[in-house]
């Protein structure tokens, strides 16, 4: 087989978005990371908020118009390179008085670009409602960056009870994985080709 009939594995990055002390983000985040390179289909790398430098202060102007020149901190250069690099997301958020954390939402706003014309997929943990109040609102936020939200997502209700050395309980789980990871591969490959072809018109 040569080169170009080899399949394209395009790079998925898998962000913890918590980083609360105690956290549950980086178990669910690690048992994800492993599903996708079960799947195939990805290059995975896992970026860990809670070893970034995020603060809630923002420059003046917008990352959207200030492009390679946006004053970011030094320490947050490796989390946008790997932001620059994705051909596709994962973001692993608990629910926090019915949203996801502040810590996220910074990484989400100190950047613009990055999620541009890029699929992403979400996997929520929580209490009854397992996440998803969270992730309503991230739809909502990664949508005006021009990203495009994966439908079939992953919740893990009563994670405090639903998880065992590193895994959900529930069987079905890795099929669900499967299911989001089916569909996160598909768009990363079609928008990956649409972004070779021509710039989005953001």
């Amino acid at each position: 087989m040569s080169e170009n009939e080899k399949q394209k594995n395009h790079k998925l990055v898998i962000v913890v978005g918590s980083v609360r002390e105690g956290r549950f983000g980086p178990v669910v985040a690690s048992w994800v990371a492993e599903q996708a390179r079960v799947h195939g289909g990805f290059d995975v790398e896992v970026v860990d908020l809670g070893d970034v430098e995020i603060p809630l202060s923002l420059p003046a102007e917008s990352p959207k118009y200030a492009g390679d020149s946006y004053p970011r901190p030094a320490g947050m250069a490796p989390l946008t390179s790997s932001l620059e690099e994705a051909d596709a997301f994962v973001l692993v958020t608990p629910e926090y008085n019915h949203s996801y954390p502040a810590a996220l939402k910074a990484a989400i706003d100190w950047h613009f670009t990055q999620w541009t014309a890029k699929p992403v997929a979400f996997v929520s943990y929580g209490g009854a409602a397992g996440g998803r109040h969270a992730v309503l609102h991230l739809e909502n936020v990664l949508t005006e960056l021009h990203a495009v939200t994966i439908r079939d997502g992953l919740a893990f209700p009563n994670y405090f009870t639903a998880w065992e050395d590193g895994q959900p309980l529930d069987p079905q789980a890795p099929g669900y994985a499967k299911t989001l990871l089916d569909q996160l591969a598909w768009w990363a490959a079609a928008l990956s080709t649409a972004r070779e072809a021509s710039p989005y018109p953001a």
